[in-house]
């Protein structure tokens, strides 16, 4: 009996030292920050720390004991409140000394090594009846106790599963007070990463257009904490492209079991991806569990709604699509993260396009200047009915979450003036579905530009001219024409069809004639922009009529006249 007291001294003595010796420990110098550091910062070197300390990555002597300290800091500093009783008393709980706790509360940071052959260890916590304390250790002892605790956790390596384990399941290295988080439950309910249900999956991501970074993961599984920096910094690093939930499997089993996620050993990372179709879906992360290699996988699965063209061949009028068109014009090859975003979140209310410039000294490129853009980047807009609109150019941002929120409130305007643009319709009624653009100063060039082998134009100076010419004119460019030459003559000429009203754009008219057709009330002008001519026609215009001028052009039955002057609009 005396032995078993005097035994039970040893050992609560040699604990007490052991307690308090850890306690001198500097936790931020732990983890080589400064008492300053911000949670961004605490997170980086845990987890810089924690690979180069793994005890399945390194083998030096010390090094078990050195990713024992290195977690132990990371609980309590990525902690705000016990963050804020550590800096206060050097007790996470807020206890000023040392506190031995109780049976259930364990306070203070111990730090012990697993027994192995040839080594001292320690084990204790709660055990008997009645909440009673019971202490053992063994040096090199009863193999029964190796890799056990009676504080409810082994001492295996936490993170075995997650670097495919070691030899029986895991190598043994330190152990952690219960006040940690050594048996790593989800934090879901951080901030920084939104816990996420069945209803909030369906509300929320499912088919909403943005990417989203999801951690699925169980309280008795190892490994989580790490897992969850790693998912943190990638999500911290695209803030704005995708967003960041965790799921908790154990607590939303059947929600788990519903998307065909089975944890086994260790957390699983998903992105729900849209690199694939209109529709989203889970993709699963199969590779190194590492900020680059998780960040590179996040981006190759944003949405990819946006066509990439080449800017000389893009024709507005050939792409069959009747929503309001926008096209980012940068000096990147592949898609940009902030443009593949956008296409996300607006696929269904936008066409999108992306076009590469090579520049030079200045933007010369004729494709570019025929858009009107000055600097770049720059995004470009049609509206429905064919206008260009210039949204922005020469943009400049300071970070993507920021300028996902700028753009998307460009593009929210352009929807609007286009909406504005649309019910405006009803007062110029057309027949057939086609409509026919208004010649203005933004799409001359993409109706008549050097490109275009004939445009031709029907002018007016009414509402009412400009009803019948929109009714003649729209029935004639939906029949086709032939050459009376042989296939070997060329290809059959394509003309675009446009209006323009006389009254607004006068100097544009004199470019043509000296007298600017200002006794006609409506005419019809051909014009080849490439070859700078053009031909009139001022008769009766009728439906028959427009089609045997079509004709007659497609024919070369017609005389075309040089232009006084290259022709422009305003």
């Amino acid at each position: 009996m005396k032995v078993r007291l005097g035994l039970l001294i040893i050992v609560a003595g040699l604990l007490l030292i052991i307690s308090c010796e850890s306690k001198k420990i500097d936790l931020y110098k732990v983890l080589g920050v400064d008492r300053s550091a911000s949670q961004r910062e605490i997170q980086k070197a845990f987890h810089k720390l924690s690979l180069q300390y793994h005890p399945d990555k390194n083998k030096n002597k010390g090094a078990q004991e050195k990713f024992a300290e290195i977690n132990n800091a990371y609980d309590i500093l990525s902690d705000e409140q016990k963050r804020k009783n550590y800096d206060l008393y050097g007790d996470e709980k807020g206890n000023p000394g040392f506190d031995a706790g109780t049976s259930g509360d364990h306070g203070g940071y111990t730090y012990f090594t697993g027994g192995g052959p040839g080594e001292s260890g320690f084990n204790f916590g709660p055990g008997g009846q009645g909440g009673s304390k019971s202490f053992s250790f063994s040096f090199g002892g009863d193999p029964s106790h190796r890799g056990q605790s009676s504080f409810g956790f082994g001492l295996d390596d936490i993170f075995s599963n997650l670097f495919g384990g070691g030899k029986g399941g895991g190598s043994q290295f330190g152990g952690f007070g219960s006040s940690s988080r050594s048996q790593y439950g989800g934090r879901g309910s951080d901030k920084s990463i939104l816990s996420v249900n069945s209803k909030f999956y369906k509300k929320e991501i499912n088919d909403r257009g943005m990417s989203w970074l999801l951690f699925f993961y169980s309280p008795n599984l190892q490994g989580t904490q790490y897992y969850e920096s790693i998912v943190e910094e990638v999500a911290a690093s695209l803030v704005g492209a995708l967003k960041v939930g965790s799921v908790n499997c154990e607590s939303e089993a059947s929600f788990c079991k519903e998307l065909g996620v089975h944890l086994r050993r260790a957390p699983k990372v998903y992105v729900y991806s849209y690199s694939q179709g209109e529709s989203g879906s889970l993709v699963e992360y199969s590779g190194d569990l590492d900020v680059k290699g998780l960040k590179i996988f996040c981006q190759d699965n944003l949405p990819k709604f946006s066509k990439g063209v080449n800017l000389s061949q893009f024709k507005v009028a050939a792409e069959a699509v009747t929503s309001p068109k926008v096209m980012l014009l940068s000096t990147k090859k592949n898609t940009p993260v902030i443009w593949r975003a956008l296409s996300g979140l607006y696929h269904k209310r936008f066409a999108f396009y992306n076009a590469e410039v090579v520049l030079r000294s200045d933007i010369s490129d004729p494709s570019v200047r025929a858009l009107g853009v000055d600097s770049l980047p720059a995004i470009v807009g049609w509206l429905s009915n064919g206008e260009k609109v210039i949204l922005k150019s020469g943009i400049s941002v300071k970070d993507l979450k920021s300028a996902v929120q700028d753009l998307s409130r460009l593009l929210e305007i352009f929807e609007k003036k286009n909406e504005n643009v649309a019910s405006t319709k009803t007062e110029h009624p057309e027949s057939g579905d086609k409509h026919l653009p208004l010649l203005t100063g933004s799409n001359f060039y993409d109706i008549c530009g050097d490109e275009i082998p004939v445009c031709l134009i029907g002018a007016f100076r009414s509402s009412n001219t400009r009803d019948k010419l929109q009714t003649i004119l729209q029935s004639v460019s939906q029949k086709s024409f032939s050459r009376k030459q042989s296939a070997a003559s060329g290809p059959r000429t394509s003309i675009s069809y446009s209006l323009l009203d006389a009254t607004k754009h006068q100097s544009f008219l004199n470019a043509f004639d000296k007298s600017g057709f200002k006794s006609s009330q409506k005419f019809l002008l051909a014009y080849k922009p490439k070859r700078g001519t053009f031909a009139a026609f001022q008769g009766d215009i009728t439906e028959e009529a427009v089609e045997n001028f079509v004709a007659s052009i497609m024919n070369a039955d017609v005389q075309f006249t040089k232009t006084k002057q290259k022709p422009t609009l305003k």
